[in-house]
């Protein structure tokens, strides 16, 4: 999930708000929710699930009508299971039924929002696999822009053999021999106007990640001169296979595991996901868990995001056992935004500020001195400078001090010049705003807040974003959520740490550039935060491990990241391991450890047995396996 602030992060959170109000799991006006009925592998012999599926329906439903507006997916292809639309009582009596592992409400996840690789040393000279154009990475996600030169696909072969997917029938979309696949899935079938019905990328999320895992080599790439270098994937000559999970309204857990149950089938070598929840739950009541187990059975690493909602303790929510969980932590590079007062004292604050106003200086003013009065808002309320609160009569042309760092649509909305933001913390990421902005520390805060309050015509400029060294590079970001693991403290999570931080990668065209609707920079290459951003690292890393090892497990290549990351020390993180795992990773060592840990099936297994899971779910879990030994 990306660490951004949007336009529509305000728009979202009222949606979510009234989602949650209505019903916590999309439902409709006869109290039907979609629930996920899972029943672990697939049965052997020729069964037809879907008949099985629907069967189990009639059951269960008045007037044992089952139509496409009840069965929302029949999970088929690689592992067993349904999403359907059902009234409490009926997922009650299904949960009772002979063959089923769990059944629970679907949820929304949401998403977890260049140099990169070469801070890692792993540069453009690094030794490169010849089959690392047979390796085929999916990207569960947002979709793609396809037309990026990231994803050009000149010098490409033939698609590899072993692909079984498919390039989904759209509208004005089309896949090449780099992007090899693609699949878009809207269970519930209503979509937005901001959403194409197609695997294009309408957000951005799924065109950053893709690049960065594998996307092609492209010079002189930059954010208005920011960051300008070739950005590249991890596995440049890697194809893609797209599978369009995530929406204007969110990622939703049917979705999610009808794009598994394809992207095994199909024949993918490595999936990323970087989405998440906003709480934890149990292994078999977590889409991307059950995803990633059975990924894990067909040979497939699932790398999958730690989430964005640390320091906290035991905040991650992508924890289990058989996938890669990755925190994100900064590079050596940071984006410095300085703000020059009219007495010449300057302060140095973050953003990435891509307005350039001259050295101009401009009236100065806080937000607490420009309430909007006529809506009835008062100083107290302006202060923070939230939509809406500011007079416009008062701020237009001018820039403005926010007592608290929000996001920028309330001085955009008042027409401000420019604003600073006085944040509670040391920002140690950088967001773009719609207009020039930079946010300051708490102490520098106070000395500007005073000099705006105590000076004659204050006046202030803020100038254009410049990247700097960072010297304590690398260290775990504030916002990545942090261990130990909250169902089972015994494995260790997150397994290591990548970068997250200030990350450059392709975009998508759809979207503007900081994603507001008053802000019309189309750019084809942006910088965003999140551990969406550090988990295509990590994939991209783990995807070359594969083309130097083709037959080593899930686990293997998992275990020889681990084993090779660089040490990290708690003197940047006192959480220590439980921040950034194993240490940072390191790709190009990854391929010669020396040691591995390998795991299967069987081992999970037993690790289940001893979660308290019964003989019987075991069994339906894994199908092939009805007993293990002590």
């Amino acid at each position: 999930m990306a660490a951004r602030t949007s336009p529509l992060a305000w728009l979202s959170l009222v949606i979510f708000t009234l989602s949650m109000f209505m019903s916590c799991s999309h439902g409709s006006s006869d109290n039907r929710q979609v629930y996920i009925v899972y029943m672990g592998s697939l049965p052997k012999g020729k069964v037809s699930t879907t008949s099985l599926h629907t069967s189990m329906l009639h059951e269960v439903l008045p007037g044992n009508t089952v139509g496409s507006d009840v069965l929302l997916y029949s999970y088929h292809r690689s592992f067993n299971g349904f999403a359907a639309k059902l009234t409490k009582d009926e997922a009650a009596k299904l949960r009772g039924k002979d063959g089923v592992v769990s059944v629970f409400l679907s949820r929304r996840k949401q998403l977890h929002t260049s140099r990169s690789w070469d801070f890692m040393g792993f540069n453009r000279k690094v030794k490169r696999s010849v089959i690392e154009s047979d390796i085929i990475v999916g990207m569960l996600d947002t979709g793609i822009w396809p037309e990026s030169q990231s994803f050009n696909d000149a010098g490409f072969g033939p698609i590899p053999r072993k692909w079984r997917g498919t390039c989904q029938s759209s509208t004005n979309f089309t896949c090449n021999n780099k992007i090899i696949g693609a699949r878009y899935y809207r269970g519930k079938g209503d979509y937005s106007p901001y959403d194409y019905r197609s695997p294009r990328d309408s957000e951005g999320h799924g065109t950053h990640t893709s690049s960065t895992a594998a996307g092609g080599l492209v010079s002189k790439a930059s954010l208005y001169g920011l960051a300008k270098g070739t950005a590249r994937g991890g596995v440049p000559s890697a194809r893609i296979a797209v599978y369009k999970i995530c929406w204007y309204d969110g990622c939703y857990d049917e979705d999610i595991l009808a794009a598994f149950d394809d992207a095994i089938a199909d024949g993918v070598d490595i999936i990323s996901l970087s989405v998440g929840s906003i709480s934890w739950s149990d292994y078999f009541d977590d889409t991307i868990a059950i995803g990633a187990f059975h990924s894990m059975k067909n040979g497939i690493l699932t790398s999958n995001s730690a989430g964005n909602s640390g320091p906290s303790p035991s905040s991650i929510t992508n924890f289990s056992p058989w996938s890669l969980s990755v925190a994100a932590s900064t590079i050596d590079r940071k984006f410095v935004t300085k703000v020059k007062l009219g007495n010449g004292l300057i302060y140095e604050g973050t953003s990435i500020n891509t307005f350039d106003l001259k050295g101009k200086m401009y009236p100065f003013i806080t937000g607490a001195a420009a309430p909007n009065t006529s809506q009835g808002y008062t100083s107290e309320d302006s202060r923070y400078c939230g939509p809406g609160t500011l007079d416009e009569n008062l701020v237009k042309g001018k820039i403005v001090f926010c007592d608290y760092e929000s996001n920028a649509d309330g001085p955009v909305q008042a027409g401000a010049i420019g604003a600073v933001f006085q944040s509670g913390r040391h920002k140690d990421y950088a967001f773009a705003y719609g207009l020039p902005l930079s946010n300051l520390n708490l102490d520098d805060g106070r000395i500007v807040f005073d000099y705006v309050n105590t000076t004659e015509n204050p006046t202030a400029t803020i100038f254009k974003t410049n990247a700097e060294d960072n010297q304590f590079a690398p260290f775990v970001v504030s916002f990545s959520s942090r261990g130990p693991n909250p169902v089972t403290a015994d494995i260790l999570k997150p397994d290591l740490t990548a970068p997250g931080v200030n990350i450059l990668a392709a975009w998508s065209e759809a979207v503007p550039l900081t994603e507001t609707e008053d802000d019309t920079r189309v750019v084809s290459y942006n910088i965003i935060s999140g551990t969406s951003m550090s988990c295509p690292h990590a994939i991209g890393a783990a995807a070359y491990v594969k083309s130097f090892h083709p037959t080593w497990s899930p686990a293997a290549i998992k275990s020889a990241l681990m084993t090779t990351a660089f040490p990290m020390s708690s003197e940047n993180n006192i959480e220590a391991e439980f921040a950034y795992g194993a240490g940072h990773i390191n790709p190009a060592l990854a391929t010669r450890p020396g040691l591995i840990f390998d795991a299967g099936e069987i081992d999970f297994v037993k690790f289940l047995c001893g979660q308290g899971y019964s003989p019987k779910q075991i069994k339906l879990i894994t199908e092939t396996i009805s007993s293990v030994g002590g």
